[in-house]
């Protein structure tokens, strides 16, 4: 899909950081875009903040990880619009960085309910009615290179998510050239740098009902922390811009790549090295990896 004018896109988790510079890249390419979010007040300042700056945009208040929500989402755009062209399944959440062991049962309920059974619940409420629409259509999957390339070890939780969202997406994109050329899928990997996204503190939207059964230990300003030992052992860090991140997704997706990620080609050779070790029997993780 080469031109966006007039066409409708949802993004979810789309009031924020990665999510709200999708939507405004989609706005200057002339899409009609709904965000969608789990929460009300980000998602309105969000919704106000993009009319101002011009295009046509609404605001869908839903739980990702509710099939019933996502259900009502997909049936309120096509009320509105008539059809759904891109499907931007963008919402996720990260759990604390501790060892596999000092995980909490809710930690994995929690991320894979959003990370993982969010993107199936959009898939499931939207992709039959873009099939029965018989128009181009494209579904995008946020996943990580935190996991869908390699996994850092104090991260198993949101890693395992991720992972299986690009084993999701490579399926979703295998069914579609076989039964339905119409549509595409691709995987989008952020990257580039240090992203600044809610996703260092995302316990902000964690309900109650899946609160950590125990205190992690781990502060509450992880960026803060981070930052901190950055400068203390002289680490360089580059901050990716996330204006750029999402024009650099959307040049990927003109070019109907199954991939779009900023530096895809490292990946690919971090990917054959850990071939290479499994290959031979061997741990697939490196020093990268052991970075909690």
């Amino acid at each position: 899909m080469q031109n966006y004018q007039g066409k409708v896109a949802v993004v979810t988790g789309g009031a924020g950081d990665i999510g709200k510079a999708i939507v405004k890249q989609l706005l200057g390419e002339g899409a009609k875009v709904v965000v969608s979010d789990v929460d009300r007040g980000v998602l309105d300042a969000a919704v106000t903040e993009l009319k101002a700056a011009g295009g046509e945009v609404s605001g869908i208040v839903a739980d990702v990880s509710d099939p019933e929500s996502v259900e009502a989402l997909a049936q309120q755009v096509y009320e509105q619009y008539g059809a759904c062209h891109l499907l931007f399944n963008n919402a996720g959440v990260g759990a604390p960085s501790v060892n596999v062991w000092e995980t909490t049962v809710n930690d994995w309920k929690w991320v894979l309910g959003v990370n993982v059974m969010g993107v199936i619940h959009g898939i499931q409420s939207f992709v039959p009615r873009m099939i029965a629409s018989g128009e181009e259509g494209h579904v995008i999957n946020t996943s990580s290179g935190d996991g869908g390339i390699a996994p850092m070890a104090g991260q198993s939780v949101y890693a395992s998510s991720k992972a299986s969202v690009s084993i999701i997406t490579e399926c979703l994109a295998a069914q579609f050239s076989t039964q339905h050329p119409q549509l595409s899928a691709t995987i989008f990997y952020p990257a580039g740098g240090v992203l600044k996204t809610g996703i260092w503190n995302c316990d902000r939207n964690r309900p109650d009902e899946l609160a950590r059964e125990k205190p992690s230990g781990q502060p509450e300003d992880l960026m803060g922390e981070f930052m901190k030992h950055a400068e203390a052992t002289g680490m360089e860090i580059h901050f990716q811009d996330l204006d750029d991140l999402a024009k650099a997704l959307i040049v990927d997706l003109k070019a109907d790549k199954f991939v779009a990620m900023i530096g895809v080609a490292g990946a690919g050779e971090q990917l054959r090295t850990r071939a290479e070790k499994i290959g031979r029997g061997e741990a697939p993780f490196d020093d990268h990896s052991l970075i909690a």
